[in-house]
């Protein structure tokens, strides 16, 4: 299984396994945007045969009077893999590193339906979020969501305290750069 930034060619994988893992789902225009606005903060999980097992899809907040701060859009883990848990903390942990080391983000918000057990542990238990609030009728069945938030203070001390010797072991699509084939830059 590799871990790696979405490129554009990773899209229809992306949308094929939020099809089959979530009850939201999205244009794939919505995908291009999060990946022309903010190429190095979505992940995708692949599996030995190169079809995607999990994403994350990230976007970083854009009102200027508040402090930095991310948005998970959408996490979709296969249920069908025994260790989904463990690959859903992989890939929400790759993206609020980017988002620290790329935009200082102070913390990362999501929403969750009230009714997701499983998300719930996910991001309460093991990755530190606190429910902020309830938003009612979120969703577009009428569900509520709980709008979360992770503070990534411990995070980003964590990471400055890591020696700065490169990027190695990391892969050619990591968040130190896409290489030949992703997202076209700016400049």
């Amino acid at each position: 299984m590799n871990i790696c930034s979405v490129r554009p060619e990773d899209l229809m994988n992306m949308q094929h396994c939020n099809l089959l893992c979530l009850p939201e789902n999205y244009q794939m225009k919505y995908y291009f945007y999060h990946g022309l606005s903010w190429p190095q903060l979505s992940y995708i999980a692949e599996g030995e045969n190169g079809k995607a097992v999990g994403y994350v899809l990230v976007k970083m907040e854009e009102d200027p009077d508040d402090v930095p701060h991310g948005h998970i859009t959408s996490l979709a883990v296969k249920r069908s893999l025994h260790w989904c848990l463990s690959l859903a903390q992989k890939l929400m942990d790759q993206a609020s590193r980017v988002m620290i080391e790329n935009f200082n983000a102070k913390y990362v918000s999501l929403h969750v339906r009230k009714s997701n057990r499983a998300a719930l542990h996910l991001y309460s238990n093991t990755l530190n979020f606190q429910i902020s609030e309830v938003e009612p009728k979120y969703y577009a069945d009428g569900e509520d969501a709980f709008a979360m938030k992770r503070d990534l203070t411990q995070m980003a001390n964590e990471l400055r305290r890591l020696p700065t010797m490169g990027e190695s072991g990391r892969s050619s699509r990591s968040s130190a750069g896409l290489g030949r084939g992703g997202w076209p830059r700016e400049g």
